[in-house]
Order: C-alpha cells, then sequence, then structure tokens
C-alpha cells in the first residue's frame, strides 16, 4: 500500500497588528458572509432611491415611489373625519342643553371632549381637570366666570383676558400696592379681613379696620359680603377654594399687584362641534352646574 503525502499545515499569516504581544490572524471572513453583506449595501441603494431617505435644506427626497407616511397619516384622519362628519354636523347644531338626552350624541361627545381636553386642556387643567396654581380646577363647583354648560362653552370659544378675540372674557383687578392705590398698611389690614370672611385664623383688631377698605376698594366687584360676581369674572373670597392661594404671603402679593391669567380662544383652532364636545366634558366632570 502507498500511504498519501500528508499535507503541512498552512499557517495563517498575520495583518501586522500586533497589542501587547498579541498578534492579529489574517483570517478572510466567509464568502457567504461577504456575499450578504454586499447584497445588504445593494439593498441600502436601492431602498434610500425608491423611498424618502436622502435630507435637503428643506424636505427629505421624495424617491421614485412617491411613498409617504405623512401621506398615510393624513389620508387616515381624512377617512376618520369624513365618517364623524355626520354626528359632528348634528353636535355643532344642536341645543347644548339637550346633548345629554341624546344617546348617540352624549356618547360621541364625551368622548370626543375627553380626547380634545386631553390634546389641548390638560397642559394647564391637568390630565384630570384638578388645575393647578393659577389654572382652576374644573372639578369642584366653583366657577369665575360661571359653570352651566353654555357659560363653559362660551369661556372656551372666546378665551379669557386674551388680545386675540374681541369678545373673551375680560376683567382686570387693580394693583393696588404697586400703583399706590392702598398704604402697606392698608393693605395688611385687608388682607386679615380676607382671611377672617373666609374662615381662617386672623387678627381681629386689623380685620375690623381692613373691612373698611374692603368695603370702599374691593365690594365693587368682590361684593359687599366677598361672594364674588361671576359677571366679572371676580372670585368667591369666603370659601376655600383659591386659585393663586390664600395663605398671607399669596393675598398680600395679589393685592400688592394683582393677577392676570389668560386664556386663549379656542374657536381658531377647534372646530364648533370640538367646542361643544369640550364643553359637554367639562361640564360633566363633576362641577357644571
Amino acid at each position: 500500500m502507498t500511504r498519501r503525502p500528508v499535507k503541512a499545515k498552512q499557517e495563517v499569516g498575520t495583518t501586522g497588528h500586533s497589542w501587547d504581544g498579541i498578534e492579529e490572524l489574517n483570517n478572510p471572513l466567509p464568502r457567504w458572509w461577504l456575499w450578504t453583506f454586499y447584497a445588504t449595501i445593494i439593498w441600502a441603494l436601492i431602498y434610500t432611491i425608491a423611498y424618502p431617505a436622502w435630507p435637503g435644506l428643506s424636505r427629505a427626497t421624495s424617491g421614485l415611489l412617491g411613498y409617504s407616511t405623512r401621506a398615510e397619516v393624513a389620508a387616515e384622519i381624512a377617512r376618520v373625519e369624513a365618517a364623524h362628519a355626520p354626528i359632528e354636523a348634528r353636535l355643532a347644531s344642536a341645543d347644548l342643553t339637550a346633548i345629554a338626552s341624546d344617546p348617540d350624541l352624549a356618547s360621541y361627545a364625551q368622548n370626543a371632549g375627553g380626547a380634545i381636553f386631553r390634546t389641548w386642556c390638560a397642559q394647564c387643567h391637568g390630565s384630570g381637570a384638578a388645575g393647578a396654581r393659577g389654572y382652576p380646577n374644573l372639578l369642584d363647583n366653583d366657577w369665575l366666570w360661571g359653570g352651566s354648560i353654555e357659560e363653559i362653552h362660551t369661556t372656551i370659544t372666546h378665551g379669557v383676558r386674551n388680545s386675540d378675540d374681541p369678545d373673551a372674557r375680560y376683567s382686570q383687578m387693580p394693583r393696588f400696592g404697586a400703583d399706590g392705590i392702598l398704604e402697606p398698611a392698608q393693605i395688611e389690614a385687608v388682607v386679615q379681613h380676607v382671611l377672617a370672611i373666609s374662615g381662617q385664623e386672623h387678627d381681629a383688631a386689623l380685620a375690623r379696620e381692613g373691612a373698611t377698605v374692603f368695603a370702599e376698594n374691593c365690594a365693587v366687584c368682590h361684593m359687599e359680603d366677598g361672594t364674588g360676581d361671576r359677571t366679572q369674572g371676580a372670585p368667591n373670597l369666603t370659601d376655600a377654594i383659591w386659585l393663586y392661594g390664600g395663605d398671607i404671603a399669596s393675598l398680600t402679593e395679589t393685592v400688592t399687584n394683582a393677577r392676570f391669567g389668560v386664556m386663549p380662544n379656542w374657536n381658531a383652532r377647534l372646530s364648533e362641534a370640538e367646542i361643544r364636545a369640550v364643553a359637554f366634558y367639562v361640564h360633566g366632570l363633576g362641577g357644571g352646574e
């Protein structure tokens, strides 16, 4: 028998790189891996030509196929709007107080109003509508401008103290301290009076002095008993609900420099049906009258 010659084992060369005495072998990649890699490069080139990919100064290249995710979303929105058009037309023309008696209309308004509220209103009033300092709580029954569904609708439509809608709710409290209308001692006294009528701890002697200051300067808006006037957006000062705080420091700041909260008019951003839906939703949160 003849024996086949044994091939000598061929040593793999190195790349010439070494680190800390360790040589890097020059092992070639498997052919199947290389061809897969080349295929991905070719696929990537085809993709960037066919689909939007390369960024420009104002927009990306549109691609030969003209595909657009924005167009898909726009088409889906248009489809949904077309499907909702009939009931939105009914909602836009319905009497506000009659929406609750129509089960289909009420269900749509409740769900649509909730979505609109979470999109546009929650940033200020909170996702649960409980408000925050300077932003009214919509869950209670304390309303600056009224809590009936018609009054809520008006407030949402035109907003409060904005410069964009001539029909915006508008009132302005004087800056009694900053403009020198009242002396610091008078401000201190009237703050004690407000503490007294709201059932908080107070200095009785100063509160008696403050009652006179209140009658001469504040009662015209907040009424003689301090219960406020919704036609002017003047808050009730006799309860425990405070938009900017009811402690001595907060009340002193309010009397001295006043407050001037602004709400946008939503008739420039929302349709009449959307405004009615969110008015219905807010009215049904628990505080609506």
